[in-house]
């Protein structure tokens, strides 16, 4: 994890090859370029965005003008990527709901970002073994209709806001568009194997926690 906070930002590294996964909001930009230096890495190949509302994609422009990286996004937020304004989702609950419903179009006013256009379109899985990684991309709608996760070695998952680990006892983010979507995409990451699941925001999150989740939402919604 380079960067936490308000957005974790993560780097896959492999022979030869760094991948970035989301870049953060804009106030954050300085932050993890400073974080890159100190680091010493001076080359990026990949940037991978988990879904391009403003917290994930803000910076994107400016990290790819600086590293000259190839942007992977899936097909169908690839035109909010290049027009910088990507919706606000739905809330889950009832204050969230309240929330996107009252503040949703004011927030969207102001967080909109740089264009950037993308390098790499994915529709439902691309993979990235050639980068001498063990990684493949999978999407994993609900969150937002683009929404993407990184499987490592089959055993990690960079899952966005797919996943979230703010809330004790719970992983279930407080917006989604799609909660049936959502908890498909769950049910796929679980069949990834992976055993740990590392989301955008919040500690991170065991297959245990997931699994009890997904059984505990299925039961309310039946």
């Amino acid at each position: 994890m380079l960067a936490g906070g308000r957005s974790n930002v993560f780097m896959v590294s492999g022979k030869n090859i760094n991948i970035l996964v989301d870049t953060g909001p804009a106030f954050m930009c300085k932050g993890l370029l400073n974080k890159l230096d100190k680091r010493s890495i001076n080359s990026i190949e990949y940037l991978v965005l988990t879904h391009t509302h403003f917290d994930h994609a803000a910076n994107a422009q400016k990290i790819k003008a600086k590293f000259e990286l190839k942007v992977i996004v899936q097909e169908k937020e690839a035109d909010y990527l290049l027009s910088g304004d990507s919706p606000v989702p739905a809330g889950t609950n009832p204050l969230t709901s309240w929330l996107s419903g009252t503040f949703g179009k004011w927030v969207e006013s102001k967080v909109r970002y740089k264009s950037c256009k993308a390098d790499i379109i994915v529709n439902d899985e691309f993979d990235l073994s050639d980068t001498g990684t063990i990684a493949r991309i999978i999407h994993t709608p609900g969150h937002s209709a683009g929404s993407l996760s990184l499987i490592v070695d089959n055993e990690i998952a960079l899952v966005g806001d797919t996943l979230f680990g703010v809330y004790p006892g719970s992983c279930f983010p407080p917006f989604a568009d799609h909660v049936p979507d959502l908890l498909e995409s769950w049910e796929k990451l679980l069949g990834t194997g992976c055993s740990l699941f590392l989301p955008s925001h919040g500690r991170v999150i065991t297959r245990k926690m997931v699994e009890n989740g997904l059984l505990k939402k299925r039961k309310s919604i039946n």
